[in-house]
């Protein structure tokens, strides 16, 4: 199956070593090429600071508005109520944490190729740090069925029908949640080309990746998933009961995103960052690793056809508000993002002068 993520991965492969993970239970303390020194630019984190991401209810009446403030104040939130069975999310976590259970030699056998986008290694912006993560991934773009039939020759029938069951949900609220976020800019579907409907036209794109955070020796000196934002137009993300995610605040820095049972994490990727034309922000967010507990996330990227060129909404750009991306494709940004990383938005950016 190609679309934008696999072909912008082909043409950017990386190396072996930055996909094969560590044996995380075969090392009792955290090796040299793992280890972190931690960042001293943000304020002392507070575990009881005021600051906590928004939660919206998807029930909620004035939902619009709740999400509208969310995505411009943090560009992140937690959503309850959106319909997505308990059960579900529960059996997702249950095959997942199966997967990751196996040992190294045994999940070796699905170990994603360097131009691959599918299949179990490292978290792909390892390229981009001196040191690795103290994380391992498995990616799935439709069926699992030919990396799962290398895991488990006999017995992965189970584990394939929840994870399609799970991105046929979760694109479903995906493209709910996507309507809502138009809504609460003033657009309709209508005024985004691409979500209407028309024969022959191409399909948005997803890629579902599981994540596992090992229990770590010495979590000060590890980084789970290092600092980055997300290059979709949407993420939702299921986490554990393990607290580990945290984002940005301009304000106070890092905040934790401290797991509510049942609920999913929607972040605003940097294709939508575009989209709203720097209206709603692209959150920074990392992951922290646990001494005692073993940290699971299922995150679901949510992008564009493939020959559709983001860019800001015209509804959007005025005289003292003009375009300030130039289009692209999710390919293309993508290709920006695997040469520029975190300067990939500044890199498509118009020179333009900001009216004030």
């Amino acid at each position: 199956m190609m679309n934008s993520v696999s072909e912008s991965f082909k043409s950017n492969p990386i190396q072996l070593n930055r996909i094969i993970p560590l044996d995380f239970n075969a090392v009792p303390e955290v090796p040299d090429s793992h280890t972190w020194i931690q960042s001293t630019d943000d304020p002392p984190f507070d575990p009881f600071a005021a600051e906590s991401v928004p939660v919206i209810d998807l029930t909620q009446p004035d939902a619009v508005l709740l999400t509208r403030h969310a995505c411009e104040q943090w560009g992140v939130f937690q959503l309850t109520n959106h319909g997505i069975p308990i059960d579900l999310l529960t059996e997702l976590e249950f095959q997942t944490r199966h997967l990751f259970s196996l040992p190294l030699d045994q999940k070796l056998r699905a170990i994603r190729s360097p131009e691959g986008c599918t299949g179990y290694g490292l978290p792909r912006i390892s390229t981009f740090f001196p040191k690795l993560m103290w994380s391992e991934g498995f990616s799935i773009m439709g069926s699992p069925v030919e990396h799962c039939s290398q895991l488990w020759p006999h017995d992965h029938a189970k584990f394939c029908e929840v994870m399609e069951e799970y991105q046929r949900e979760i694109k479903d609220l995906t493209e709910r949640i996507l309507g809502l976020m138009l809504r609460s800019m003033g657009l309709t579907r209508e005024d985004v080309e691409w979500l209407k409907p028309r024969e022959g036209s191409k399909l948005p794109q997803g890629l579902l990746h599981l994540n596992s955070y090992p229990v770590c020796p010495d979590p000060s000196r590890a980084m789970g998933l290092a600092p980055h934002t997300d290059s979709s137009l949407l993420t939702l993300l299921y986490q554990s009961s393990t607290t580990g995610l945290q984002v940005h605040s301009e304000n106070v820095g890092w905040v934790p995103v401290h797991p509510i049972p049942g609920a999913l994490v929607v972040n605003i990727g940097d294709l939508m960052h575009i989209l709203s034309n720097s209206r709603f922000k692209s959150p920074t967010h990392q992951v922290l690793v646990n001494k005692t507990r073993h940290r699971i996330s299922i995150a679901y990227f949510y992008g564009p056809p493939g020959d559709v060129k983001i860019s800001p909404s015209m509804t959007l750009i005025d005289h003292k508000h003009p375009a300030l991306y130039r289009p692209v494709t999710w390919k293309e940004y993508l290709d920006a993002k695997a040469m520029h990383f975190n300067k990939a938005l500044a890199s498509i950016r118009n020179d333009v002068h900001i009216a004030h």
